[in-house]
């Protein structure tokens, strides 16, 4: 086990941060947790938990991740709603990769009491 942080950008380690969420059963308890999970199951190359995330209105029939991606950090620009009590949410965010970063506001929603993605509006 590693002793190093989790790449979601908390302090915890990998294995009790987003890798409990990545193994399952537990889930994200709240939108942000998913956007740092996912954003870690990127990182990570978990193309199954991101599949298991993704709202089934708006899941892409595939999903192929780019070897060559190379994210180097998360930054939480905002939330809105998104906690326990509430069944929809979103997440402004700024992901670093080598060579430039990706801007996102992304909308989760609850499906049958777990956190999905659904879709995201890039603002710049």
């Amino acid at each position: 086990m590693t002793t190093r942080s989790c790449p979601c950008g908390l302090p915890q380690a990998y294995e009790a941060c987003c890798g409990r969420y990545h193994r399952g059963p537990a889930a994200a308890p709240t939108a942000e947790a998913l956007m740092r999970s996912r954003y870690t199951a990127f990182v990570k190359g978990e193309v199954g938990y991101l599949t298991r995330t993704w709202h089934p209105r708006t899941r892409p029939a595939r999903l192929e991740l780019d070897p060559g991606m190379r994210w180097t950090g998360l930054e939480i620009l905002a939330t809105k709603d998104g906690s326990a009590f509430h069944t929809t949410g979103t997440v402004e965010f700024r992901a670093s990769f080598r060579g430039g970063s990706l801007h996102e506001v992304s909308r989760f929603e609850r499906v049958d009491g777990a956190w999905v993605y659904v879709d995201g509006d890039f603002p710049d």
